[in-house]
């Protein structure tokens, strides 16, 4: 009967439906745009700077390497073949202390994210990890946002396009329930039973006091049980600006989305006690589409009108000289992007 519900939740909410199932009407817009540029893969001249203007295949340090230092965690960069003890050493060394955050330097919608609390853990993260990763400095601010960010090549100043808030994937003891049967009161959490079970195994018997919370997913992933809010609304003209000017100090950066972790939202709207935890490209998507209250209609439009800026900002980039990618490299990318998909699956 729980199988019966939670497959009911999936269906009649549709923030849980495949990607290719909600994207599938946008693969005409997407079309529609490609017969106007010329090009399936016009998108790569949006942000010059970035491998693939960042909508696959593009690593993290080089993203980190063009960012201004004191917007983003202290992060090192590791081979998929590095020795265990070398990565503790440059761990130690770095001034990085526990908790830290692991996560590969391709990735995808947080697979393969986890936060590190000893050595022992990040020795494990280091063998069983089959790709490049990074080791990241843990910030501890108490909220987490997406803010999604747009500006015309040619155009002085850019302007914020949606604010998601994110709620973290935390349960509250009832003094009498484990955990796991705490996830499984709440379909949002009960999605996420398997890959928990492969992070804390038995630690999920644990029962919690009354009112004791834990958070299980430390970092603000759709995909990893997060619960995302439409915040638009809050990005008035001193946001506008601080976004702004926060996003022309990264080169040649037109089209995207910021995750950044923040104290409190009136420091952050100040330029204050907030990090950029990532900087994504071109395959952003408009994450505050998966608010549970907006409709898949909403989201089609929001969808739409992303894909019509990343239009505008490609072929004016393309007028300057940034080339799109050609049919053959477009398909190499996404052959690529299915391989690190099957890693990143076994991970």
């Amino acid at each position: 009967m729980r199988k019966i519900r939670l497959y009911l939740h999936k269906i009649t909410h549709w923030e849980y439906w495949p990607f290719g199932v909600v994207y599938l009407p946008m693969y005409f817009v997407w079309f529609w745009y490609s017969l106007k540029a010329r090009s399936f893969f016009f998108f790569n001249a949006s942000n010059p700077r970035i491998k693939n203007a960042g909508f696959l295949m593009e690593p993290k340090k080089e993203i980190y390497a063009i960012m201004p230092e004191e917007y983003i965690p202290q992060t090192i960069s590791f081979d998929k073949n590095t020795p265990p003890a070398e990565v503790l050493a440059a761990r130690a060394a770095s001034g990085i202390v526990y908790p830290c955050i692991a996560k590969p330097d391709i990735g995808c919608k947080g697979r393969g994210v986890q936060k590190i609390g000893n050595d022992e853990e990040l020795t494990i993260y280091s063998q069983r990890i089959n790709m490049d990763f990074l080791v990241q400095e843990y910030i501890d601010y108490p909220q987490e946002a997406g803010v999604f960010y747009v500006r015309m090549p040619g155009e002085e100043h850019g302007r914020v396009t949606g604010i998601v808030a994110k709620e973290f994937l935390i349960v509250q003891g009832d003094g009498t329930s484990t955990i796991t049967q705490l996830l499984l009161k709440n379909p949002r959490y009960h999605f996420q039973l398997e890959a928990l079970q492969k992070i804390y195994g038995d630690g999920l018997n644990e029962v919690l006091a009354g009112g004791e919370e834990k958070n299980l997913v430390p970092y603000g992933n759709h995909a990893r049980g997060a619960r995302f809010l439409d915040v638009s609304h809050r990005a008035d003209d001193t946001f506008h600006r601080m976004i702004d000017e926060v996003c022309r100090k990264v080169p040649e950066f037109y089209f995207g989305r910021l995750d950044v972790r923040y104290e409190n939202f009136e420091s952050f709207r100040e330029g204050r006690r907030f990090s950029i935890i990532e900087l994504n490209g071109a395959g952003s998507e408009p994450t505050h589409i998966y608010d549970p209250s907006h409709s898949i209609f909403f989201a089609w439009k929001e969808i739409a009108r992303h894909l019509g800026l990343l239009y505008r900002v490609s072929v004016r980039n393309h007028k300057r000289g940034h080339r799109y990618l050609t049919v053959q490299e477009g398909l190499q990318m996404f052959r690529e992007n299915k391989a690190v998909m099957r890693n990143l699956a076994k991970f």
